[in-house]
């Protein structure tokens, strides 16, 4: 569906009945056009946090969790944050006998949007805990040249170090744009590679060159990936970005050409 028919950017009235059909995907398949020769684009994990989760019991009383929704890269969709915002929403009055049935509604329904088994847990209010970010901070550099829109030209090899290096490089910087809104998105964005070192400056000034882009949060992670991965040629690459909350959600993509190195849970930052 094209995303200019989605309720973004649009006055909505929140639904209070249960409504499967306010979901609104956005198929994959034409950003990933452009990255038909790169290997593994399609390997990883989408992670979403949903802070507004609320449902009745049999009792007609309020229940409430955080959700934590695995939507994996390899679906034919994504699905558009305020229709999953609202559906969400609707689920609100709707009494549900168990947890359990809770759970097989909203993957069932989500899974049907995305066209791939998407997974639902769900996590005590008081369950998540904040992680101190790993690797290497690289915020404090100063990149020698900037660009206002993505470039991966900008990106280099460190001359000064020609044997194969493992590191994990973090920036807090990561700043892009909702295509349809121009509403800022924020994140904390995770590089680990195995294969030529990388001049961390030249990675922070195209970390940096995102800032007025527009793009989906999956999107932004996926032109990253692949524009890594075709410039500077690494053995090994995997990145997430751990994308602070909007209303009621956090987004949080991972792609990697290494299937170990995919966390088994995602990290919890203090911005989020």
């Amino acid at each position: 569906m094209s995303v200019e028919k989605s309720l973004l950017g649009k006055d909505t009235d929140y639904p209070t009945q249960y409504q499967p059909n306010i979901l609104f995907p956005i198929t994959r398949a034409p950003t990933r056009q452009n990255y038909q020769d790169i290997p593994y684009i399609e390997h990883g994990t989408d992670w979403w946090h949903v802070f507004e989760l609320s449902w009745l019991n049999t009792h007609n009383v309020p229940q409430v969790a955080i959700g934590r929704l695995s939507i994996p890269a390899t679906s034919a969709c994504l699905i558009e944050s305020k229709s999953l915002k609202l559906y969400f929403n609707s689920l609100n009055f709707t009494m549900f006998s168990s947890q359990a049935q809770l759970i097989e509604t909203v993957q069932q329904d989500l899974s049907t949007a995305a066209q791939a088994p998407i997974v639902l847990e769900l996590i005590d209010v008081n369950g998540l805990t904040v992680s101190q970010p790993t690797g290497q901070c690289i915020d404090h550099l100063t990149p020698s040249k900037h660009s206002k829109h993505p470039d991966a030209s900008l990106l280099r090899l460190d001359t000064n170090e020609s044997h194969i290096v493992e590191e994990q490089l973090h920036c807090n910087l990561l700043r892009s744009n909702c295509p349809v809104t121009g509403q800022p998105d924020w994140g904390t964005l995770f590089i680990r590679y195995e294969g030529k070192k990388i001049d961390h400056a030249s990675l922070l000034a195209y970390i940096i060159s995102f800032r007025e882009h527009n793009g989906f949060h999956e999107q932004c992670v996926e032109q990253i990936f692949a524009e890594i991965w075709q410039t500077l040629q690494p053995k090994q690459l995997m990145v997430y970005a751990a994308y602070t909350r909007r209303g009621g959600l956090d987004i949080n993509p991972c792609r990697s050409s290494n299937p170990q190195w995919l966390p088994n849970v995602p990290l919890r930052l203090a911005r989020q």
